[in-house]
């Protein structure tokens, strides 16, 4: 059985957004702010985390970022504002699954 992971969100200090997965938040962020984190945010400091969700494996949360990115800035933050109890990748899945059997 894979580590949990998460699909994250970062306000970056020129108020831009950066979406990333890990298994570890905590790390993740001190190494974003260390500047090394990803090339994007290196010249964005400093960054904080703006919001998280839980996936059971690593690919889970690298498709709901993948599904995340797609979607427009204020997409994202409708989304964040809202907080669903449910993943994107489930909410993507689930919508297919409509689709394909309607």
């Amino acid at each position: 059985m894979e580590t949990k992971a998460y699909m994250y969100v970062l306000e970056c200090a020129d108020g831009s957004l950066y979406t990333g997965y890990t298994t570890d938040i905590e790390k993740r962020l001190k190494t974003h702010n260390a500047g090394k984190g990803a090339k994007y945010t290196r010249a964005r400091l400093p960054v904080k985390l703006l919001y998280q969700e839980s996936y059971p494996d690593k690919p889970s949360a690298m498709s709901a970022e993948a599904l995340f990115k797609k979607k427009s800035r204020q997409a994202k933050l409708n989304y964040i504002k809202k907080k669903p109890s449910d993943s994107l990748v489930q909410r993507f899945f689930t919508y297919k699954m409509v689709i394909r059997y309607w």
